[in-house]
């Protein structure tokens, strides 16, 4: 019998079978489902996704899991708690990034069994064997939408057969992440060797720039967003956020305001907080 997943909140990602529910129960539900499963994706999401608990627990045994929960994760099934096409290979990173919970819940690192998909979401492919790298790759050419490496390409790994790698591969999108001051010499690296092989357009060449974490100012933030676009990576800031997901106005509005490529590299483009900048 199939599993009812639920979700509190909906994004680009979230499945959309019959058997998905966003929220609370609505007026048609499976009576055949064995299970309810509550995937929390948000921290700040937990509180909800125990009112939920309480209120599917009417129709049937509810368990609550998910990244938010701390849950490590096992063997990754296409189309389960991710829409089709997202595809997760490997899991764990070697790093102890202080912002990021990925080494506590999933540790080290862990080559999954591979999967067909074309949007990779790993915690950091470059980290795997070169033998479980070009096994996912050869999985991505078969694919039949060009890839995405949405998970964050950890530019101090990249090396030159990894960038032939992608250029057989012919990606929709590449992100890379400036999270750190330590992460921009390897950047510099990855935008020269991206060049040497002939990629010149920013809509495949993507960063996410961490802002708005302790000690962080809209002036810091913006030269780390500048400098990235200067490399010839189209910056996407994304916005730190404590265990209950606050923040505030002010960073709210200065992460969207570089979310959207096409207003960014407008030449009237101007930030709307330069007040504070």
């Amino acid at each position: 019998m199939p599993i009812l997943r639920v979700f509190p909140r909906k994004t680009n990602a979230t499945p959309q079978d019959d058997y998905v529910a966003i929220g609370y129960p609505g007026l048609f539900i499976p009576d055949d489902i064995s299970e309810i499963h509550i995937s929390v994706a948000f921290t700040w999401d937990l509180l909800e996704a125990e009112r939920l608990a309480y209120a599917w627990s009417r129709y049937g045994n509810v368990r609550i899991g998910g990244p938010a929960t701390g849950m490590r994760g096992e063997i990754f099934t296409p189309g389960l708690y991710l829409k089709e096409g997202y595809v997760i290979t490997s899991r764990g990173c070697p790093n102890h990034c202080w912002f990021c919970s990925v080494p506590k819940r999933e540790g080290v690192l862990r080559e999954l069994p591979i999967a067909d998909g074309w949007i990779l979401l790993d915690d950091n492919i470059l980290a795997c064997s070169k033998q479980h790298i070009i096994a996912v790759f050869n999985m991505l050419k078969r694919q039949k939408k060009r890839p995405e490496f949405r998970g964050g390409i950890e530019a101090k790994l990249l090396k030159s057969w990894h960038v032939e790698l992608f250029r057989e591969v012919k990606p929709k999108q590449i992100f890379f992440a400036y999270d750190t001051p330590d992460d921009l010499p390897p950047l510099e690296h990855a935008a020269k060797l991206f060049r040497e092989a002939g990629y010149g357009n920013r809509n495949i060449l993507r960063c996410y720039v961490l802002i708005g974490y302790p000690g962080d100012s809209f002036d810091f933030a913006t030269k780390r967003l500048e400098t990235v676009k200067t490399l010839g990576f189209c910056p996407m800031a994304m916005l730190y956020r404590d265990i209950k997901g606050d923040t505030t106005t002010d960073w709210c509005k200065f992460q969207r305001s570089w979310a959207r490529p096409a207003a960014i590299y407008s030449p009237n483009w101007h930030h709307p907080l330069l007040s504070h900048v």
